[in-house]
């Protein structure tokens, strides 16, 4: 029994439209979606704002737990003294709104 993974390229299926005579006479308007290339581009205007929406994921994943929200102000705050600068919560940030960055002195 072959148990290896076959990869293929994904194929995407073409949206369906009505027909043009069925379009003509409703004057139903036609959505046809993005294409890959204006998806991503659309993607990356919508993340681009670095700004925290405070989703949580950075401190569902934090290791050492050092990552809460600010009960009062709603806001994440992240506990320097705990942390160990492991860098998982700046990856899994979708906003890009956690940096690392070497502390002066090291």
């Amino acid at each position: 029994m072959d148990t290896q993974c076959k990869k293929e390229p994904a194929r995407i299926p073409k949206p369906k439209r009505p027909p043009l005579k069925k379009r003509r006479e409703r004057f139903s308007s036609v959505e046809l979606g993005l294409i890959k290339k204006e998806a991503l581009k659309e993607a990356r205007r919508c993340l681009s704002s670095k700004e925290c929406k405070a989703c949580e994921l950075c401190s569902l994943l934090c290791p050492d737990l050092c990552i809460t929200r600010d009960e009062k102000t709603g806001k994440v705050l992240i506990d320097l003294d705990y942390c160990k600068g492991c860098g998982i919560c700046a990856s899994v940030c979708p906003k890009g709104a956690i940096q690392m960055v070497l502390e002066e002195g090291r």
